[in-house]
């Protein structure tokens, strides 16, 4: 169980360590961030609350081998999707519902199958975190997972104003989030 969650934890952090380094060289951008400054309030309080009332003291660790595995191969997985359509989309990347000069619509790669697939990837790699390691990483997992579809739909109405012709055609073609799915 601790190599588990230490090569997890290990993972995360070399994960956001490539991510900071990525960063550097993307286009410029505005960020809009006060439009999701609600929800982010939101979803910080609803965990503040969980945490404070001990909703989930009966749910600890994970303590199933078969489970840890499951889990790990999430992980991986989700962490390389997110790694992968982060070089897809090169220097148009940036922080939830930013708007990039000059962008431009991406869908190769992974972008063929989802439309986010970054959130995809970390929403993976969380949920195959809380599988391994907590369930603690589940509910974290569906907070942020409501977090990232509200981003996408806002990045989405930005990109349907930008690219009027093309993204309504790319947006019916391709599910947001699950391929085939949603």
């Amino acid at each position: 169980m601790k190599v588990v969650a230490a090569v997890i934890f290990v993972g995360w952090a070399l994960f956001w360590l490539y991510w900071l380094i990525a960063s550097f060289g993307v286009k410029s951008g505005t960020a809009a961030w006060r439009r999701g400054a609600l929800v982010r309030v939101v979803i910080l309080v609803l965990v503040v609350v969980l945490l404070r009332t001990r909703a989930m003291r009966g749910l600890g660790l994970n303590r199933d081998a078969w489970l840890e595995g499951i889990g790990l191969v999430l992980f991986v997985l989700g962490l390389a999707l997110a790694v992968w359509a982060r070089v897809y989309i090169g220097r148009n990347w940036g922080m939830p519902m930013t708007h990039k000069v000059d962008p431009e619509l991406v869908t190769t790669g992974p972008y063929r199958f989802v439309r986010h697939p970054i959130y995809s990837g970390i929403l993976l790699a969380m949920i195959g975190t809380g599988v391994a390691v907590s369930v603690y990483w589940l509910v974290l997992a569906v907070l942020l997972g409501a977090y990232f579809v509200y981003s996408a739909a806002m990045e989405e109405r930005y990109l349907t104003e930008r690219f009027p012709d093309a993204y309504p055609e790319y947006k019916r073609s391709t599910k947001m989030l699950i391929p085939f799915v949603l």
